[in-house]
């Protein structure tokens, strides 16, 4: 008889495909603004790295401090409403970086915005993780909890090489069309256009070739990023839009999560007997 190690029978149950796959869209919101927050950090606001590894610590805070809220709000409203929570807590949060992440940000902007990601990541997760183990028998429970550590990873990988991508392609964009609007577009070879739309850390390092353009390729890659930021906090919000979107017509409310649940606690019993 076989026994998969993943069981794809179980998996497709509805309590826990929907909180897989809502709790890795949660988290890799989060590994995303780490990954693009700390970039622009460090490259427009000049912080160092010390200080802008300290300065996420927000989103610590918040998971820390509201998680155990969050396992009480499962039990009085349910995993769906609570997981919904956490996405009206993370969706500002990507607007606030949209419209105040700029050159001379003060930190309170950068510092609210990791708190209301932390805040709704623990509002996600919680009910997410309770989801997975509860809708799978005693003896699929390693595999529950597999699928708890893949929400991390996966969607940490999957949200940071989109976010990235966007961030990439919109700041080469930028970057192109400002050599081509500059008074010295024809000055600027095949191979300086190429390295200066790479990246930021490219442009800086050419730019400390050129001591006499270091401050214009300086501001034009801090516009450029800032710039390709801009289409990764949209694309992070679209994420979460979707997620909610999913968790609210594929995921059930209260009443009917705990009839599920009994339903497939009396198809494991029967299978087992």
């Amino acid at each position: 008889m076989l026994n998969p190690l993943y069981d794809l029978q179980i998996a497709k149950r509805r309590l826990f495909w929907v909180a897989a796959l809502g709790g890795m869209v949660a988290f890799g919101s989060l590994m995303g603004a780490m990954f693009i927050g700390q970039q622009f950090l460090q490259n427009v606001l000049d912080y160092s790295t010390l200080g802008a590894g300290l300065a996420v610590l927000p989103a610590a805070v918040g998971m820390i401090a509201i998680a155990p809220t969050s396992a009480k709000l499962v039990m009085k409203l349910g995993s769906r409403d609570t997981m919904l929570l956490g996405y009206a807590s993370i969706f500002p949060a990507f607007i606030i970086m949209l419209i105040a992440w700029k050159e001379n940000t003060p930190y309170w902007q950068v510092g609210l915005a990791y708190l209301l990601i932390g805040v709704g990541a623990a509002l996600v997760l919680t009910p997410a993780s309770r989801a997975l183990t509860s809708s799978v028998p005693v003896t699929r429970v390693g595999m529950a909890s597999g699928t708890t550590d893949l929400q991390r990873d996966l969607g940490g990988s999957i949200m940071q090489a989109v976010l990235g991508s966007v961030l990439t392609a919109g700041y080469a964009f930028s970057m192109a069309k400002q050599i081509g609007n500059s008074p010295d577009a024809s000055k600027v070879t095949a191979e300086t256009e190429a390295t200066l739309q790479l990246s930021y850390s490219s442009a800086q390092k050419l730019g400390e070739q050129y001591p006499q353009y270091s401050q214009a390729i300086t501001s034009a890659a801090r516009e450029s990023f800032l710039s390709g930021g801009n289409g990764a906090y949209l694309a992070a919000a679209a994420a979460i839009a979707l997620g909610a979107v999913l968790v609210f017509t594929s995921y059930p409310g209260k009443s009917k999560e705990t009839s599920l649940l009994e339903e497939y606690a009396k198809e494991d019993a029967a299978s087992v007997g």
